[in-house]
Formats: C-alpha cells, sequence, structure tokens
C-alpha cells in the first residue's frame, strides 16, 4: 500500500478554528493514519513539501446536478442520455479541481455515470446519489407541459430522466424501492413548488404527510433519509414533522418553521449561487421567462433564511444547484454564505456540518486518522479571505481525493 507525508503544512483545524504551521500528515493509501500537529512526521516514505501552504479537508457540495446540462430546459429533455452522460463527466471533473472532493448529487445523475466514477473512467468527486426525484403530478419535478386535453389513466406512476412522478403513498413507496434497487444513497422527494418547473405555483405546498412518510418509512429500511425541496413553511414543517432529514433551499423559512427544524434535528442546505446566476445569466441562456418571474420572490430571502435557521439552532450545510451554463461558479457561494457567517462557519458547513449530514462524520471533511484523505493545499489564510478557494479553486495548489493527487501545482 503506497504511502505520503506530507510535511511543513499549516494546519487548518476546523474543529479550534485555529492554523496550527510546521504540521504534517501521513496518508496510507486512501486514509490519514497520522497527523502531527505541529511536528515533522518521519517515517520511510515520499515527501511532499506544502511549503507552508494552508492544509484542509476537500469541500463537500451537498446539493449538485451533474446531469442537468443546460439551463435550457426545452432543451435538456430532448438531449440524448449519452450526451448527457458525456458532459456530467466533463462537470464533475470541474468540481473536483474546485476542491469538491464529496458532493450529494440531487437528482438526475444516473448509475452509470457513478459506476464510471468509481471505476475510474472519469474523473471526479465522491458521489451520493439521488437517483430520480419524486415529485407530485404538477410538483416541481414534473416538466411535462399541460395537455389541452390530458389522457388520464389507472396508472400511479410516469418516470423521465430527471423524476418519478408518483401519486398516492403506494405509488410514492413503489418508487423510491425502485430508486433505491437502483443504487441510490439517498431520496430526493418535492415537498414544494420550485422555480424551475412550469406548472406549479412557487407558494404550492405538494405531497401529503402520508405520501412523505411512505418514502422516509422506505429510506430507512434501507438505512438511509430523505432530502426534500422546500421554500414555504407549510411546506417545510410538513416535511421534517414526517421525517424528513434535510431541507433544500429554505429561502422562504419563517422562525416558526425554523424552531421545528431544530426540535426535530433537521438540516438545511440554502443554496444562494443558483438564484443569482439564474437572475444574471439565466436569460441569456434561454432559462424561461415564467421561471424567471417566479425567481424574484425568492431572490432577496436566501440570507435572511440563513440567520433564521442558525438563531433557531439549526445545522446548516452547504449546497449550490447550479444548472447547466451557471456550473463554473460553484465555488462562489462560499463567498456569499461569508455574508452570513465567519469564514471559519462557512468552511464548517462545506466539510464537517455537509458529512454528518451524509453520515460520514470521521470519515469525510476532516484531517484526522482514519478519516479518507481528501485534502486541499491552499495559498493564503482562508479564515482571513475565502477568496483564493472562491475563485474556481485558483488558489488551491493541490488537490487530493482518496489520497490520490489529481490536480497540483506544486514542484516535484
Amino acid at each position: 500500500m503506497s504511502e505520503l507525508i506530507i510535511k511543513a503544512a499549516t494546519l487548518l483545524d476546523l474543529e479550534s478554528g485555529e492554523l496550527v504551521p510546521g504540521s504534517s500528515v501521513r496518508i496510507s493509501g486512501e486514509r490519514i493514519v497520522e497527523v502531527a500537529p505541529g511536528r515533522r512526521i518521519t517515517a520511510d516514505a515520499p515527501v511532499l513539501d506544502a511549503a507552508g501552504r494552508t492544509l484542509m479537508p476537500g469541500l463537500i457540495d451537498a446539493h449538485v446536478h451533474a446531469a442537468v446540462t443546460t439551463l435550457d430546459m426545452p432543451a435538456m429533455a430532448r438531449r440524448p442520455s449519452s450526451r448527457i452522460g458525456i458532459e456530467a463527466a466533463g462537470l464533475l471533473e470541474g468540481m473536483l479541481r474546485r476542491g469538491f472532493t464529496t458532493v450529494r448529487d440531487a437528482g438526475g445523475l444516473d448509475r452509470g455515470v457513478a459506476e464510471a466514477l468509481d471505476a475510474g473512467l472519469i474523473e471526479g468527486p465522491r458521489v451520493f446519489r439521488s437517483g430520480r426525484v419524486i415529485s407530485q403530478t404538477g410538483g416541481h419535478g414534473d416538466f411535462t407541459p399541460a395537455p389541452d386535453e390530458p389522457r388520464l389513466c389507472a396508472c400511479h406512476i410516469h418516470s423521465d430522466w430527471f423524476a418519478r412522478v408518483a401519486d398516492g403513498a403506494d405509488a410514492v413507496r413503489r418508487a423510491v424501492r425502485e430508486e433505491l434497487k437502483n443504487g441510490a444513497h439517498q431520496i430526493k422527494i418535492m415537498a414544494s413548488g420550485g422555480i424551475s418547473s412550469p406548472t406549479d405555483p412557487l407558494d404550492m405546498v405538494q405531497y401529503t404527510a402520508e405520501e412523505i412518510r411512505a418514502a422516509v418509512t422506505e429510506a430507512e429500511a434501507r438505512h438511509t433519509y430523505v432530502l426534500a425541496h422546500a421554500f414555504t413553511p407549510e411546506a417545510i414543517i410538513q416535511a421534517v414533522t414526517a421525517g424528513v432529514r434535510s431541507i433544500e433551499h429554505g429561502n422562504l423559512l419563517d422562525a416558526a418553521a425554523a424552531r421545528v427544524m431544530a426540535e426535530h434535528g433537521a438540516f438545511l442546505v440554502p443554496t444562494l449561487v443558483t438564484l443569482e446566476q439564474l437572475a444574471e445569466v439565466g436569460r441569456r441562456w434561454h432559462y424561461p421567462q415564467q421561471s424567471i418571474d417566479k425567481l424574484q420572490h425568492v431572490l432577496s430571502e436566501g440570507e435572511k433564511a440563513v440567520h433564521l435557521a442558525l438563531d433557531a439552532g439549526v445545522r446548516v450545510g452547504f449546497g449550490t444547484d447550479l444548472l447547466g451554463e451557471a456550473h463554473p461558479e460553484q465555488s462562489r457561494e462560499l463567498l456569499l454564505r461569508a455574508r452570513v457567517q465567519s469564514p471559519l462557519d462557512v468552511l464548517r458547513s462545506a466539510t464537517a456540518v455537509n458529512a454528518e449530514l451524509l453520515g460520514r462524520t470521521g470519515e469525510l471533511g476532516a484531517v484526522a486518522p482514519g478519516a479518507l484523505a481528501d485534502l486541499l493545499l491552499v495559498a493564503g489564510n482562508p479564515l482571513e479571505d475565502l477568496s483564493p478557494l472562491a475563485d474556481s479553486g485558483a488558489g488551491i495548489d493541490l488537490v487530493m481525493r482518496g489520497g490520490e493527487v489529481v490536480s497540483s501545482r506544486i514542484a516535484g
């Protein structure tokens, strides 16, 4: 098993919030086996000199859509799956080079891309895949146009590349079972109206408590959990009380809903950057006008929601939710979140908090013995300035995933 020692690093201890110069880390295979804060490790192994750079865990993005490869939603619906897979591979590689060594795909990424990553056929972060989202008819995952003369049948589920549209608790249960059978790591449901979907008002509460509980029960049977797209307090409260583990977006969160989230131990995963980018570049890439109109209702509310969640004691993770041509702005979420939190707390959200959300505390988001060697060497002090991380990874001099250096600007 190959070993590597990183020496002369300034170790970022995210738990204490301190930087420890002159630190070393020893890696064996894909895991960290020894951490020496403030001292050098002596062992018979190759040595990489960090030359004082900041050593920190790889970042975790808990809300990506690697398979949504264009903002032109009608074109997306017509795009062949083979092309989507090729485009998704390029997007995932970009995420890794920006320092995101782990991502949670929140809907659309198929098993084939995940298998190609695992087999080393393509390069990208570690992926926790949600498979197809679960949506009610006319919900946020239902992108079929409303027909003038709908042809109704007795079936309760229909599927496309992105969603299982399922109505009723039994149909939801079946849809969830199919996604888990197909290798989904967790399940995504749509619990409120959304911006991109064509036929649902933004403030619509979607699914009943019974339907949500059916999804939660099936996920728990496989020892996993449900995340829910939700904007409004009503939708958030219904989802959380039915057992949903994380609320995605949550822009219209109020203090009462935040208290309920805290009481139930639910996470909030804000996604500020996607709203900013949709407002700035959506029209240029043919993002639907009706979606741009919906966007205005939530655009300015995201930072307020983060404040409310933190004040209530909700654990706040880190996500981006970028689509298509906006993906290169992934790292900008760090700067947007720094308007609400300290740089240290932003980095904790994108490492330790997200690791807890994924059920991988101690394995991801940490520089510690036994953790996977997902590491970054960064120029400067990220506790004072996140911009080296936020400029598409321009200040990241080395990216390591599972003990393998995948990107390096360090000589020798």
